[in-house]
């Protein structure tokens, strides 16, 4: 699972990104790229972010080094009696949706020193180089048998530098849809950055009161059908930057060496209930 999900998230991270020359039905964003162009020493004060039901979530600081990337550090106690696993949820770093790394199991009666990682190339893929604020919520189970122990409502943590930060996101690219609060906009093809394949670089806005998850559907190259992986989870007020990966495999079985033409349709839902917000128009993009 967590392969997966990290595949999924590292679109756009590295390697050259090759614009569309055409996306049918859409028009050109016009706004000037909106980057950050120097990063700063942010700090973060001890805190304590969970202290109910028997466990004590502390944040501990900021490491800036860490192998993967930037790390939250946390200390973590358990006395509830139960031996659990916590992960973390719906999490987000200067407003943009990211996927980060964190699972620790500690046993009733005892503490571990852990950390929530934020990958490098997330951070890069959405162009942020200092950290301003993270949001994120618990997901605390019982790890024998996987049942629900407490579910944490979000939580904001300020770094050093959020008083002075600008926040800005870059939508620059082909508008592929607009409507019900959401807005995609296709950024380009990047050809060698996932070990799956080649993935199509998607920026996407909610300014909706609903969390939405964004999926595929109807997907071919030049002409032939293939299976994508995507699916990102935009929470309410939210942006993300991920990619529509496709398997070297499938288009090695259908001879295709070099993509020229996609299209696709986007299934648009609320990620709690599964409601369909919108299937949208299929959407064909010119490379």
């Amino acid at each position: 699972m967590l392969v997966l999900s990290l595949a999924a998230c590292d679109a756009s991270s590295k390697g050259e990104v090759q614009s569309p020359s055409d996306v049918a039905t859409s028009s050109d964003s016009t706004d000037a790229p909106q980057t950050e162009t120097s990063q700063t020493e942010e700090t973060l004060s001890e805190t304590v972010l969970v202290d109910e039901a028997g466990v004590k979530i502390t944040a501990k600081g900021l490491d800036l080094d860490g192998m993967f990337g930037p790390e939250l550090k946390l200390l973590v106690e358990n006395n509830s009696g139960k031996d659990l696993t916590f992960q973390s949820r719906n999490t987000s770093v200067n407003g943009y949706m990211v996927e980060p790394m964190m699972s620790v199991d500690v046993v009733n009666g005892k503490s571990a020193n852990d950390g929530l990682t934020f990958m490098s190339s997330d951070l890069e893929a959405c162009g942020i180089q200092t950290i301003a604020d993270m949001e994120f919520s618990f997901h605390i189970f019982t790890t024998e048998d996987l049942e629900d122990y407490l579910r944490t409502p979000p939580i904001q943590l300020k770094t050093s530098a959020f008083e002075t930060y600008a926040y800005t996101y870059d939508d620059t690219g082909s508008l592929a849809y607009e409507g019900n609060g959401v807005r995609i906009v296709i950024k380009g093809l990047a050809k060698d950055d996932s070990i799956f394949g080649p993935s199509v670089v998607a920026y996407i806005e909610n300014t909706s009161d609903r969390d939405i998850t964004v999926q595929t559907k109807d997907v071919s190259v030049n002409g032939f059908m293939v299976d994508a992986m995507f699916s990102c989870d935009v929470l309410s007020g939210k942006h993300a930057v991920d990619g529509i990966t496709f398997l070297s495999s499938d288009l090695e079985e259908n001879e295709i060496t070099e993509i020229e033409n996609i299209e696709l349709s986007f299934h648009i839902f609320e990620t709690t209930g599964w409601d369909t917000i919108v299937d949208t128009d299929t959407v064909s993009i010119t490379f």
